[in-house]
């Protein structure tokens, strides 16, 4: 199996390491350009980036990459991923790009990029790029002189999509009266998502709004839920929101300090526009990691789960494929094709917001819609990253559990598609023994590919 330069969601890695370096954001920056330049126009390139402090260096080396190709680059400093997506089709861009590694820790980074319609790029577009890149013989076709690029910056970036964000919420509600605690793990969303909530009329209470260029993500955000809910549970307020570092996912808390993750919140999206006739075909589309609840909850509503690889540009080609309108990742990118063309953090919190407006329902009412079966999740540090179903081991392992299982659970393994990782998840009503599988599956996966 040989590695992709580009993972699931983009390029990532540790800062100053291969492939993270400066001098691959470059190249980057060059095979972009050349590949998207097309025709006579002034071709145009949005750049954002989340609050790590790598985020200047790279934005520095990605601009001189793009103007060198040709294009006129659009900086707007720290901003969510899903409104770079945005901006890109509202000015009419010909790519946009983001810096960020989403809920990883500051020493690492990550670039991705959109296309003019805002969707992330397929793998083959991808790959285009990155054959470009690695070839260190490849011959640039650098424009003349008086084609390069110019580099901006635009400072009203955060107020437009806070206008976006708040014009797909009904204008005649408001979160007037409801006490909102926002997590925005000290990442781009630090400003743009607490000031949208209170134009909308709620009361905001703050954690990590302050960042500093490298506690994003540290012990906030949206893989610490437990942070926001204390807070929730501490303030007495009606409802907590935790994004991550580039506030394309979304963890919810209700009244209660109950955490409620991405399947739990798009089921009760599901319901709300089935009701309303708003979800074509009944149709829900989620990853191979959400849980077996969420399968049956659509079924018994009759809806179906449609299945995708892991990644939410995964899920984003099968709904346009399908013609749906809502899915999403249990992790919490939650995307509204109606609104959106990518996950987004802020835009899916007022989509729940709006049902518990509409109903005048707690959210701890309105979430109690599945019983999730218990799952386990192992990532086991591979060193060979082997065809799984090439190992005998693995595979008599897996068929073992899923017979002891009676149809009644999941067993699934894959590659993180950002790290030496590979994920184990056993799923089942028995959480004990789910937990006990899960183990001894690692141990097989560890031994066979190390």
């Amino acid at each position: 199996m040989v590695d992709r330069l580009f993972g699931t969601d983009g390029l990532r890695g540790t800062v100053n390491n291969a492939p993270m370096t400066v001098d691959v954001a470059l190249r980057l920056g060059l095979a972009a350009g050349i590949r998207f330049r097309r025709g006579n126009h002034r071709h145009k390139v949005v750049i954002g980036k989340d609050t790590r402090l790598s985020g200047y260096m790279f934005e520095s080396a990605l601009t001189a990459g793009l103007c060198a190709a040709g294009m006129y680059v659009i900086m707007t400093g720290p901003l969510p991923t899903p409104a770079i997506s945005f901006l890109t089709r509202s000015m009419r861009a010909d790519l946009g790009v983001v810096i960020s590694a989403s809920h990883n820790p500051f020493n690492d980074n990550g670039i991705k990029f959109f296309d003019a319609e805002g969707y992330k790029l397929p793998d083959q577009t991808e790959d285009e790029i990155a054959t470009m890149v690695q070839d260190k013989d490849f011959v640039w076709p650098y424009p003349d002189a008086h084609r390069v690029g110019r580099a901006r910056k635009i400072e009203d970036a955060g107020g437009r999509y806070i206008v976006y964000t708040k014009s797909c919420f009904p204008t005649h509600l408001t979160l007037s009266g409801l006490r909102i605690v926002v997590d925005c793990a000290n990442g781009a969303s630090y400003k743009v998502a607490p000031l949208a909530l209170e134009e909308l009329g709620a009361e905001v209470f703050r954690i990590a709004t302050d960042p500093n260029g490298i506690n994003i993500n540290e012990h906030c955000g949206s893989l610490y839920p437990e942070v926001v809910a204390a807070k929730v549970r501490e303030l007495r307020a009606d409802v907590g929101l935790a994004l991550d570092g580039d506030a394309d996912r979304l963890i919810m808390v209700d009244e209660h300090g109950a955490i409620l993750d991405g399947d739990q919140l798009m089921a009760m999206c599901a319901q709300a526009l089935m009701a309303r006739g708003e979800l074509p075909g009944n149709v829900l589309v989620a990853t191979v990691m959400s849980n077996m609840a969420l399968e049956l909850f659509m079924a018994e509503h009759g809806g179906t789960l449609l299945r995708t690889k892991v990644g939410d540009r995964y899920v984003m080609e099968a709904m346009r494929r399908e013609g749906a309108m809502l899915g999403g990742e249990q992790s919490g990118h939650l995307i509204f094709h109606r609104f959106s063309t990518t996950g987004d953090g802020l835009l899916a919190a007022l989509q729940v917001l709006r049902i518990m407006r509409e109903k005048e329902k707690p959210l701890s009412e309105l979430a109690g819609l599945l019983t999730p079966f218990p799952q386990t999740l192992i990532n086991v540090r591979v060193e060979r990253r082997l065809p799984l179903e090439e190992r005998p081991a693995i595979v008599e392992a897996v068929e073992k559990i899923e017979a002891a299982l009676g149809g009644r659970g999941r067993v699934l393994l894959r590659y993180s598609g950002t790290e030496s990782l590979c994920r184990v998840m056993v799923e089942g009503e028995n959480p004990v023994k789910v937990k006990s599988w899960a183990e001894e599956l690692a141990q097989v996966v560890e031994r066979e590919l190390r």
